[in-house]
């Protein structure tokens, strides 16, 4: 499996936990990359359930190490 391949897969389970999330990929190495997320607030814990094994489960039996975070894409962004 390649990053690629493991981070389609994380996406996959993104759209079936939320239909309406928007996600931005960055690959940070070879063997890691982060999705950010932007989803209703109903639908955020429903992601993080999804996508929490699976990703243990790449790190562990392939050695990628693939971050979601996510956030609520009706709250207003940050100030700093």
């Amino acid at each position: 499996m390649s990053l690629d391949d493991a981070i389609k897969k994380v996406q996959a389970l993104i759209s079936g936990a939320s239909a309406s999330a928007g996600m931005k990929i960055v690959k940070m190495s070879d063997d890691e990359a982060r999705i950010t997320v932007l989803a209703p607030a109903g639908e955020i814990q429903a992601i993080k359930d999804a996508t929490f094994m699976p990703c243990m489960d790449l790190l562990n039996d392939e050695g990628f190490d693939i971050q979601v975070q996510v956030y609520d894409q009706d709250a207003p962004p940050l100030k700093g």
